[in-house]
């Protein structure tokens, strides 16, 4: 098996084919639907590409390799510079990387990369514009409140000002909506599992579903939680290290303050998580701390419904066998 590495830009991706000598031949392509059936001719039956996760850049090259039933794994970013730091790497080209990232293959035999189904692919599209609407609004109305200041005010700035905050507060909206009711079509079952939660809105389960690909991606809710960037980290070496540190914060950052938003209401009138808040509180445990807890009980609680098929009943106790 031929481990082959691909480093993808935005006009262009740069491939290494390792040789039997040892070394590596090269060759650009261009990252366009063209350019991506060409690199696949040049590829064996067996062969596994690699790559990192560069964004939006990448989701080509990647629908097109899976259509054509080439084994695909996409990286972390920073597992592949971590794998350079260990590899002593003083060069960055697009050639090295490439080059690097068939090496990364070769050595650590990363696990093929399940691509989200088309529905994931849209959803994900319509949350990305929805959270740069929301930047641009909130910009729009900061600029506003700046302009209010001034002694003199000009009437057709503020109209101007006014219509585009209008737009952006209509089409966020009609956004979410069309969100919910496509997720609702293609995750019924999930969403009626998720919302049965106390304190687990639609808006948040379908956030939830798109980020994780409705729980297909992992096998426990460790995994998630880490996935979302919610896992509390620990550094402790010796004596002298012992460090209790902040979450890894990976992942999606919305998702990630939508469920510290909602954790605060859970922790009201979800049962469980009244339990585990009263138990933090009753400790002396700083507020975020208690609320990235109760965070991650939610998620525990959405993994559990989901991949059991089953509704949530609060303050259910399961009988010991």
């Amino acid at each position: 098996m031929r481990y082959i590495g691909i480093d993808v830009s935005k006009a262009t991706f740069m491939v290494a084919y390792p040789q039997q000598n040892g070394g590596y031949k090269t060759r650009e392509f261009k990252n366009t639907a063209k350019g991506v059936h060409e690199f696949i001719l040049t590829l064996e039956t067996d062969d596994h590409c690699v790559m990192e996760a560069t964004g939006n850049y990448s989701y080509l090259l990647l629908y097109l390799l899976n259509n054509a039933d080439i084994t695909t794994s996409m990286e972390n970013a920073l597992k592949v510079k971590n794998f350079a730091r260990t590899m002593l790497s003083v060069t960055k080209t697009d050639k090295a990387d490439a080059q690097l990232l068939s090496l990364y293959g070769e050595r650590m035999r990363p696990a093929p990369f399940k691509l989200p189904s088309d529905s994931i692919l849209l959803l994900k599209q319509k949350r990305a514009a929805i959270r740069q609407f929301q930047k641009q609004l909130h910009a729009t109305n900061n600029l506003k409140k700046s302009l209010e200041a001034l002694p003199k005010k000009d009437p057709t700035t503020f109209k101007s000002i006014a219509k585009i905050a209008e737009t952006l507060e209509k089409q966020i909206r009609k956004m979410q909506e069309e969100m919910i009711v496509l997720t609702q079509a293609e995750f019924n079952q999930q969403m009626d599992k998720l919302t049965s939660i106390k304190g687990v809105g639609a808006s948040l389960a379908a956030a939830i579903i798109i980020t994780t690909g409705g729980f297909t991606y992992f096998d426990n809710a460790k995994q998630v939680s880490r996935y979302l960037g919610i896992c509390p980290t620990y550094q402790q070496s010796g004596t002298s290290i012992n460090v209790k540190g902040h979450i890894n914060r990976n992942g999606d950052s919305a998702l990630r303050s939508q469920l510290y938003v909602a954790s605060w209401c859970v922790s009201q009138h979800n049962a469980e998580c009244n339990k585990l808040y009263t138990r933090l509180k009753e400790k002396g445990k700083p507020g975020k701390l208690i609320m990235i807890a109760v965070a991650n009980k939610v998620i525990r609680q959405c993994f559990a419904v989901v991949k059991n098929d089953t509704y949530y009943i609060d303050g259910f106790v399961s009988e010991k066998p």
